[in-house]
């Protein structure tokens, strides 16, 4: 006992051995390994060590949601002093207790944070919001080298946060402000004017967005290569044929919930957006069988590569007036892909069909050539039957379908007429 005593405190001293034989400099290096729970345990052991682990060299990059959620302001005010301009990225992901005045003092002392995320702080403290534009206006005052922000969740953000950003961050490529009801096309037009290299958009639920905004976005930053507008209900066509035209590198578009687009959005991407990997359209119901095709036919007629041409996931649920018919250009695709790349190829391969109810067995007879499809969806397709799905399975006997069946309704009773009374009401 006493000697394992003896060696605890020979540990804790710092003439211990190991600060004998390694330099400090040796130390800091190891420790800029170490996450925030091991940095904070090391910080225990000794005063050098305490020195060592709580330098600012060693949190250049930190995500407070994976150590502790119920993080407050002080907290953040002790890691802006601590870090200063070390800090580039840092998450505060459901961190709801973090307030706008701690974050004015993180962007004052850490002017050279590259990555922000306050998705989700929306705690409320009596009737106040705690994360409002204050934060963008402060972002835009200090942190000139801001690149990726976001505020996904924080209904308090306005136009006012965008125009700030603008002004002074200047070099934002990413920015999510999904659920942030109260921005308007006016914002978005300010963001894309003063923030020319953005390449990556989400607005999810962003209802006042219009297609004007959508339309700057692709004028003025043609680097856009993900665009999210689900639930943007009033986008219309001129808006999509906007990005395909004038962004070349989009490769992931998301218009699920986009429900006034019709089949030129469809046209229009099939001829601009050589690049286009990853399409969403859920809910999008007036998209039709003649849209689809004429995306395969125009696509294999132009000149670029199918390894760019050829989607790796369709979404296409809840399409009311999708039929088999429509399938026939993914069968085109993939076989394009098959004899042009060979079966090795390990792409993903996705088919999103729920919620498709015209959709029947016959549609799946179009995917029996599909070999590198991996994984189709069939949610709610009530055409489709088991005997279908053991079909496509004797052509593609490694693709994961998954599908629900509704219980099988009851036989009504036997035809024996119903008394019309019970026995009780019968005797009375």
């Amino acid at each position: 006992m006493a000697s394992d005593s003896a060696r605890f405190q020979a540990f804790r001293d710092d003439e211990a051995s190991i600060n004998k034989k390694l330099p400090k400099e040796l130390l800091l290096r190891i420790f800029s390994f170490l996450d925030v729970v091991s940095l904070c345990r090391c910080a225990q052991v000794s005063k050098a060590w305490n020195v060592l682990a709580l330098d600012g060299s060693n949190w250049q990059r930190i995500d407070l949601f994976a150590f502790q959620k119920d993080v407050e302001g002080p907290v953040i005010e002790n890691i802006s002093r601590r870090c200063g301009g070390f800090l580039r990225k840092l998450s505060l992901r459901g961190c709801q207790s973090v307030g706008d005045g701690s974050m004015k003092t993180l962007a004052l002392l850490c002017q050279n944070i590259e990555d922000l995320n306050v998705n989700d702080c929306k705690k409320v403290l009596g009737l106040q919001l705690l994360i409002s534009d204050t934060i963008c206006t402060a972002l835009s005052r200090h942190c000139h080298k801001l690149q990726r922000l976001n505020l996904d969740g924080c209904p308090l953000i306005t136009d006012k946060s965008l125009k700030a950003l603008s002004d002074g961050c200047v070099n934002l490529t990413t920015i999510n402000i999904s659920w942030c009801s109260n921005i308007t096309e006016n914002g978005v037009e300010a963001l894309a004017r003063g923030c020319p290299k953005l390449t990556c958009f989400i607005a999810k639920g962003c209802e006042q967005i219009t297609s004007r905004g959508v339309i700057c976005l692709a004028r003025y930053c043609s680097n856009l290569e993900v665009m999210n507008l689900m639930g943007c209900g009033t986008i219309r066509d001129e808006a999509v044929q906007a990005l395909a035209e004038r962004c070349p590198k989009l490769h992931y578009l998301c218009l699920s919930s986009c429900s006034a687009l019709t089949d030129a959005s469809l046209l229009a991407l099939a001829q601009y957006s050589t690049m286009l990997s990853t399409l969403e359209v859920a809910g999008c119901a007036q998209f039709t069988d003649a849209g689809f095709l004429a995306l395969a036919r125009v696509r294999s007629r132009s000149g670029f590569s199918l390894a760019q041409a050829l989607m790796g996931r369709l979404h296409v649920s809840e399409l009311p007036l999708f039929r088999e018919n429509g399938l026939g250009w993914v069968r085109s695709y993939y076989r394009c892909h098959v004899n042009t790349f060979g079966d090795g190829m390990s792409t993903n391969r996705v088919f999103e069909l729920d919620n498709c109810p015209l959709v029947t067995d016959a549609s799946l007879e179009y995917l029996t050539s599909c070999h590198n499809l991996q994984r189709i969806e069939l949610y709610d397709c009530q055409l489709i039957t088991r005997a279908g799905i053991k079909r496509l399975r004797n052509y593609l006997p490694m693709i994961k379908v998954h599908a629900y069946f509704a219980p099988v309704t009851p036989p009504p009773m036997g035809s024996t007429a119903r008394s019309r009374y019970c026995r009780c009401c019968a005797i009375l």
